[in-house]
């Protein structure tokens, strides 16, 4: 992964945050039915999100391979007064927390070839407390050829079906495709094709008495 953390750097190493610093939309709305609690970010780059949620009163914990990524992040942080834990790690070889430890966990943008995705997703399901929420937006295939971002492979990119059966252990919410205009920094500008998916980890039963 040493290719593309020397990419993301490179992106990151301006001045300017290449994605803005405002929240993802979709994430903004979502995570504003929440109760603040322990919230897990991955694949945050620059910690728009991470530092608007720690704004909100979550307990934040940002994970990304970019160590350019962390430091505009914690800069951001600071203008705003709140602390984020972000971790410098490859998601695909990161150290979980225990099962069932987080209330809400970000995917926004965290596109990841097939094998890693579905590994990936594995783990953050597992990780979600009873009752946690799972906030997800990606580009789908419908992308490609927009000049509004994401990457150029198709693999990718993420369909509602993959979703469905890499979070089969939650409920699903919300997993469907949508149409929007992306004013999200310079690299995210414009027309759109994304997938959004809300998913909620199911309580544990009440014991039999």
């Amino acid at each position: 992964m040493t290719h593309a953390a020397d990419f993301w750097d490179a992106r990151y190493e301006s001045e300017t945050y290449a994605y803005g610093t405002e929240p993802n939309a979709y994430f903004r709305r979502q995570l504003a039915a929440l109760p603040p609690g322990r919230l897990l970010l991955l694949a945050e780059g620059e910690g728009r999100n991470a530092v608007y949620a720690a704004r909100q009163g979550w307990q934040v914990t940002a994970v990304d391979f970019s160590d350019e990524g962390r430091a505009k992040t914690q800069r951001l942080a600071a203008t705003q007064g709140v602390r984020v834990d972000y971790q410098v790690a490859d998601l695909t070889d990161l150290a979980w927390q225990r099962p069932g430890y987080y209330d809400a966990i970000g995917l926004i943008y965290a596109h990841l070839p097939p094998d890693d995705r579905q590994a990936v997703h594995a783990a953050a399901a597992a990780s979600l407390a009873p009752g946690g929420h799972l906030i997800l937006e990606a580009f789908n295939p419908r992308q490609l050829g927009l000049a509004s971002g994401g990457p150029r492979e198709a693999e990718l990119l993420y369909e509602p079906a993959q979703l469905a059966t890499d979070f089969a252990s939650l409920a699903l919410l919300e997993n469907q495709e949508a149409t929007v205009v992306l004013r999200e920094g310079t690299f995210h500008a414009g027309p759109a094709q994304v997938v959004r998916l809300l998913a909620q980890r199911p309580a544990h039963p009440n014991p039999s008495v």
